[in-house]
């Protein structure tokens, strides 16, 4: 895999500063059930990394001690580390809003029987990957069968509520392009979603989040590769919005490893790119029990115009769904999303 922080260190983007911390983004192991191509966080059922318990009793203690609002759980596939459940019940009992980022097979592999209805017990909001509302798109991109089992996943939650306005479980979609081009308009492309998934398969769901691919990790070296990181960069840079600045994730959030270390956000996690706190070279969740992390500077590099650019792009999806984020394609790489 080609490395693609030398490509990104030297930057002009503008410095920034974070605010309070709202939500910690904690990162359960990379181990996951599928392997794709566009996934910045190079996840596999290969992967043996995944958080031990006594982090986890840190990331619960930083929860308290910083009155943090939203635990966002990702990975790999978050539910395959053997303390999640424990985790959520434990966050969710602290009143901490908990998100679950779901690929959706993960609820039917063997071993997780009862996940859905626990996520549902718990109130757990479901952010699920579907990068198109087709069979062929999705299975050509993340392997046979893989659609198929998403809107079985899909179905699952919504005869526990999920998806439903009255029942309070919210379910959102994820969407990335097919490739190095940006997201068309978040609001136009969730109602062909909520159109196309109610017609042909009754699904229904709350939110759609657009989200741009990031020129790291797999999908990084697959532009690499194909000659096209520059010109997709280029692009990057290009649709650069100074408005979307006020509104990008890192400024409210902090991204934690499965060893417990803190980035500014996922994408400096896969960078190894660590927060500045305190002065810490490398914080840990231990640190964030001393320091107050407000007002600390961010740590940026180029692939930072990919939150920036367009309608904007975060994990909450577009920054500005009103935004139009239509741009061409760059020519000669291959496809792919990032879940």
């Amino acid at each position: 895999m080609h490395a693609t922080l030398p490509l990104l260190a030297a930057t002009d983007f503008p410095p920034i500063r974070r605010r309070s911390l709202d939500t910690l983004q904690v990162n359960l192991g990379y181990k996951c059930n599928q392997s794709c191509l566009h996934c910045h966080v190079a996840a596999s059922p290969q992967r043996t990394e995944m958080m031990d318990s006594d982090t986890i009793a840190l990331v619960l203690e930083v929860l308290g001690a910083r009155k943090v609002g939203t635990l966002d759980l990702t990975g790999g596939a978050p539910e395959l580390n053997p303390h999640f459940r424990q985790l959520v019940r434990e966050a969710r009992a602290l009143g901490v809003r908990v998100i679950d980022r779901c690929n959706l097979t993960i609820l039917s592999e063997p071993g997780q029987d009862g996940l859905a209805a626990f996520l549902a017990e718990q109130g757990v909001e479901v952010t699920a990957s579907l990068p198109c509302y087709t069979p062929a798109n999705v299975d050509r991109q993340r392997g046979d069968g893989v659609f198929e089992r998403s809107i079985a996943g899909l179905r699952q939650l919504n005869a526990l509520g999920y998806g439903d306005p009255g029942r309070g479980l919210v379910l959102n979609l994820v969407y990335n392009p097919q490739g190095p081009s940006l997201p068309p308009p978040q609001d136009k492309l969730q109602a062909d979603y909520k159109r196309e998934l109610l017609l042909h398969f009754g699904i229904r769901f709350n939110h759609l989040h657009a989200l741009t691919n990031m020129p790291i990790q797999r999908f990084g070296s697959t532009l690499v590769s194909k000659g096209s990181f520059g010109a997709y960069m280029k692009l990057l840079r290009g649709s650069y919005r100074a408005d979307n600045l006020g509104a990008v994730m890192c400024r409210s959030l902090l991204s934690v490893d499965w060893k417990g270390f803190v980035y500014d956000c996922d994408f400096n996690q896969m960078l190894g790119l660590h927060a500045d706190l305190a002065g810490h070279t490398r914080p840990h969740l231990r640190d964030l029990l001393r320091h107050d992390p407000s007002g600390a500077a961010i740590r940026v590099a180029d692939h930072c115009y990919g939150c920036t650019a367009g309608q904007g792009s975060s994990c909450g999806g577009a920054l500005d769904p009103a935004a139009s984020a239509e741009a061409p394609a760059v020519a000669g790489a291959a496809t792919g999303q990032r879940a």
